[in-house]
């Protein structure tokens, strides 16, 4: 398999093009988040929000905030860590947030330098402590994803973003954007299996000149699977990762807007 990796990740055909939270109210989830980042929305309609970033954040995707009728049951299995610069701008980042509706959350996480809290709709985030590998991330330090094998799934998202794996411990396996700006995407090891549908999800899209289902049966080859979530007659390709963390592969698009 490591071969297959390191073959298509030579031809970086697709790459990371939105985070998407399910919500039970898009466009005011939305406005939480953008409020704790300082970025801005972009998009709002009945069904659907969507978040910018600054330009000089670095961040090449967008959060996109889409409507569920189904409850969150379980710890997300992919988060957000907040950025901070000082001990003192940890402090505020928590108050900030706070103050937009959300709130400390125990997830067993005992004494942490980092504080964990959950969204208005109780999806999991961490302010984390200041860190000199977070310096120029922007708002957003990174997106992690538990994972049973990190390195195994750090192999299999390289190939599907064309983001280097740039470091492994024994417990995580950490990818960064080739242009070294933007959040990191992290595999953080974990003891506990994907049991049900991810309500924070990642989208991948071919570019422009790309063919849509050739990728999807790059992905296939990778380990992914193709999944049935409800999404009926849909442009894009619902899948899945080989830890069956679900996934979009989008229609091809030549830029980094949702709406490309």
């Amino acid at each position: 398999m490591l071969s297959v990796v390191s073959a298509s990740f030579l031809r970086m055909p697709t790459r990371l093009s939105n985070v998407v939270v399910d919500a039970a109210d898009p466009a005011a989830l939305a406005r939480f988040w953008a409020g704790l980042l300082g970025w801005q929305v972009s998009y709002v309609d009945d069904d659907e929000a969507v978040v910018t970033a600054p330009p000089d954040d670095g961040w090449e995707f967008n959060l996109v905030f889409v409507l569920v009728t189904d409850p969150k049951v379980v710890k997300n299995r992919v988060h957000i860590d907040v950025a901070s610069a000082a001990p003192d701008h940890q402090a505020a980042q928590v108050t900030h947030a706070l103050s937009l509706g959300a709130a400390r959350v125990d997830i067993g996480q005992r004494n942490v330098p980092w504080v964990v809290m959950g969204d208005p709709e109780g999806n999991e985030f961490c302010v984390l402590d200041p860190r000199p590998e977070y310096a120029a991330t922007g708002a957003v330090a990174a997106v992690v994803v538990d994972a049973l094998d990190p390195l195994r799934l750090a192999e299999f998202w390289s190939a599907a973003t064309g983001w280097p794996v740039v470091e492994t411990t024994e417990w995580t396996a950490s990818l960064r954007s080739p242009i070294a700006r933007g959040p990191w995407l992290e595999f953080i090891r974990t003891e506990h299996p994907h049991t049900v549908k991810n309500r924070v999800h990642l989208d991948v899209a071919p570019y422009l000149d790309d063919d849509h289902w050739a990728e999807v049966t790059r992905m296939l080859e990778l380990g992914a699977r193709k999944v049935d979530v409800g999404q009926h007659s849909v442009p894009w390709e619902v899948m899945a990762d080989p830890e069956w963390n679900e996934f979009c592969v989008l229609t091809p698009r030549s830029g980094l807007k949702w709406f490309d």
